[in-house]
């Protein structure tokens, strides 16, 4: 009973988190930096900062995870880390030898005041940045946000950077990915292809965290959106951003400096939020939906269909990145299911009036919050006051499920005791139906451990 501890008495707190659902800002400007080709991320503060990150990321992947420190002592700490940045500049270019270093700040460099946009321009003056090579920034203190929201801050540092308008429009859109698994990214361009679409993908981890086995190390491997491809954006037709959490920054940013229009559309979690994203798509770039998505959808629909004596009425606890979690939850409704209780670590204000949409009617007895107090804790209580058929999650909500008897499906950020979500996409059509697979996989498990001898069915 590993949190026997937790009642079912909810009591408000103003300065407490349990537990939170959710992890800090600077691992997000990681994930996002590393979408980029030939990128060497670094951590503006102490090693041990950059350490925690990188982990978080590597025992999520299952990937080594590259990435710099300023390397902060307690005279940093003091009089700034100006110094470590200028050293960090002039020894990363000159061993490592990437094309872009993206630095992002943590809680140390924050509080001290360290003022990342007059470092990089003072190195870019004293020459540490060689002729053809790139330093970005975003500020990312742990203190606030999320992983989601330093992931959207360092998306916004690059746009801002490298996209250039001419006088030539190219036909082609771009498409600001939130943070989902390189898996996701790779359907995303499957897609857009069968579409038949001209597109650039940013930030893009396919190609740099699901790498194949060569028995060669490659520091900076084949995959990231490349600088050339970036430097275009500034000339697309449109910009189509998946997840307001995560890209509408960037889509600002990018519409203010090179006056590229832009949409915002729901990650593609599920079947209405994939019909939009393929309609704003077909949209965008003026094309008609092929038959071949066509048949997709038709195929998840089939599933839902024949399974819906499983789904239909059953109560699910879902946590996780608001991006992701809001289109799931239209995805569970569709499916005749019950979406009870809803948490989010991502602070935001946008959350709880989509989450009213949403579940207003459908569902009227749903309880949800987001922000500080929005944690593992509250999720707990909320179930042991009335418990659930299924929870979803990352693998933070595996002490609940195992204390509860839950049956529990693992999405988002971070997994660590299960592999298969860098490989196999939760986006589009084929995602959906996968999100399917799994959640009708836990319903019928605990079926069959739980029926009666006389009840114990072979066929299903």
């Amino acid at each position: 009973m590993l949190l026997k501890h937790t009642t079912d008495q909810v009591k408000e707190r103003k300065a407490l988190t349990v537990n939170p659902a959710k992890t800090c800002q600077p691992v997000g400007a990681m994930y996002a930096a590393l979408g980029i080709h030939g990128c060497l991320p670094h951590s503006h503060g102490s090693q041990g900062c950059c350490s925690y990150h990188r982990s978080a990321l590597t025992r999520h992947y299952k990937e080594p995870v590259m990435a710099a420190t300023s390397s902060f002592t307690e005279g940093s700490s003091v009089f700034g880390g100006q110094a470590n940045l200028m050293t960090a500049i002039d020894n990363i270019f000159g061993i490592y030898e990437p094309e872009i270093i993206a630095v992002h700040s943590t809680c140390l460099s924050e509080t001290i005041g360290d003022d990342l946009c007059q470092m990089v321009a003072k190195a870019r003056e004293e020459g540490k940045v060689p002729f053809g090579k790139h330093v970005i920034q975003a500020s990312t203190p742990s203190y606030v946000g999320s992983h989601v929201t330093g992931y959207a801050n360092m998306l916004e540092g690059i746009v801002k950077y490298f996209p250039e308008k001419t006088d030539e429009r190219l036909r082609q859109i771009n498409l600001l990915a939130g943070w989902v698994e390189p898996s996701d990214m790779r359907e995303l361009k499957r897609l857009v292809g069968l579409l038949k679409v001209k597109s650039v993908l940013l930030p893009d981890t396919s190609d740099v965290l699901d790498t194949p086995m060569t028995g060669k190390y490659e520091m900076y491997p084949k995959g990231g959106t490349t600088i050339p491809d970036m430097v275009s954006m500034g000339d697309s037709m449109k910009t189509v951003g998946l997840g307001d959490w995560g890209t509408r920054k960037a889509a600002i940013a990018l519409d203010n400096k090179c006056k590229v229009p832009f949409d915002i559309v729901d990650l593609p979690i599920g079947l209405r939020a994939s019909d939009r994203f393929i309609q704003a798509l077909a949209k965008a770039g003026k094309v008609s939906v092929p038959e071949s998505i066509a048949d997709e959808r038709g195929r998840l629909v089939d599933a839902i269909t024949d399974m819906h004596q499983y789904l239909y009425g059953k109560r699910v606890a879902v946590f996780g990145d608001p991006d992701n979690i809001l289109p799931l939850i239209e995805f569970l409704l569709d499916m005749d299911m019950k979406p009870v209780y809803t948490v989010s670590g991502t602070p935001g204000k946008a959350f709880m009036k989509r989450m009213e949409e949403l579940v207003g009617k459908q569902c009227p007895e749903a309880k949800y919050k987001n922000g500080p107090q929005a944690d593992m804790l509250l999720i707990h209580q909320w179930i042991k006051q009335e418990p659930v058929d299924l929870i979803i999650g990352n693998t933070y909500g595996k002490y609940i499920s195992r204390d509860e008897g839950i049956p529990f499906v693992r999405m988002g950020f971070p997994i660590l005791d299960r592999i298969g979500h860098s490989y196999f996409p939760s986006v589009g059509y084929m995602g959906a139906l996968r999100i399917l697979e799994k959640i009708l996989g836990a319903l019928m498990d605990k079926i069959d451990a739980t029926s009666p001898e006389e009840s114990f069915e072979l066929t299903m």
